[in-house]
């Protein structure tokens, strides 16, 4: 762990925080390296079944730090570079970006691999690599996010989209006024967990097979992937509670 990259839980909730406000949250190998401790302490971490990701002061994240790319000369990323959600790194708890400020490039990638997306009115979505001459593959998952002249807009500009405009094109789930992004994520996080957890966690895989399978092949593996949710304790817990008129008692199990 770094001390450039805070992990804290309470009520259920583990808020991760990029502290490195003086650079606006920029990359360095220390926030990168630290990410795939502080994921893997989530995904083992009982206490935690949503986690939210955020940034320190008044930005979410600028992307890479240019200043340390420029003194390794960093050519093509090695793998493993960025401890991406889904990709690099697995979470199967849902993990929501609580954006405000510049989410650029890198950034904009660690709102990307979230879940959910709750953002400010100062949220600012771009993909600046064109502007210093990086790549973007990062940007391709964004075809299933965003329409199809918004990505080419966004990677051939390099301009930024506001919190407004990614929230009507239905990228953002939910504004905030200035300075609560983070407050409306532990109100999310917390309806998330007023669910039977097992649940949740076989819902988030669902889209994520819907989203890359055809509409045959995402039914089988979604019903694969709702097995264990049917034959948990939970599956009877639920309709009990309903029957008897009270808050369920979730296990998971």
């Amino acid at each position: 762990m770094t001390d450039e990259l805070r992990y804290e839980v309470a009520d259920g909730i583990a808020v991760v925080t990029i502290d490195r406000p003086e650079r606006r949250n920029a990359l360095n190998r220390a926030v990168r390296e630290g990410f795939f401790e502080v994921w893997r302490r989530f995904e083992a971490d009982p206490a935690a079944q949503v986690a939210i990701l955020t940034g320190a002061g008044d930005h979410f994240c600028a992307g890479m730090d240019l200043k340390e790319a420029a003194e390794t000369q960093l050519r093509i990323p090695p793998p493993g570079f960025m401890p991406v959600l889904g990709d690099t790194i697995e979470a199967s708890k849902p993990v929501i970006a609580a954006v405000q400020g510049t989410a650029y490039a890198g950034g904009f990638l660690l709102a990307q691999m979230c879940d959910l997306c709750v953002a400010d009115a100062s949220a600012r979505f771009a993909i600046t690599e064109a502007k210093v001459g990086r790549g973007m593959p990062w940007a391709s998952p964004l075809i299933h996010m965003l329409p199809q002249r918004i990505v080419m807009e966004l990677a051939l500009t390099g301009e930024p989209l506001t919190a407004q405009r990614a929230y009507e094109l239905g990228y953002v789930n939910k504004l905030a006024a200035d300075g609560q992004a983070l407050a409306e994520a532990k109100a999310l996080a917390t309806r998330i967990m007023a669910n039977a957890p097992l649940t949740v966690r076989a819902a988030k895989e669902m889209v994520r097979l819907s989203t890359e399978m055809g509409r045959s092949a995402a039914l089988r593996a979604s019903t694969r992937a709702f097995d264990s949710v049917y034959l948990s304790e939970d599956a009877l817990e639920g309709p009990r509670s309903f029957r008897e008129k009270r808050k369920p008692e979730w296990k998971g199990r």
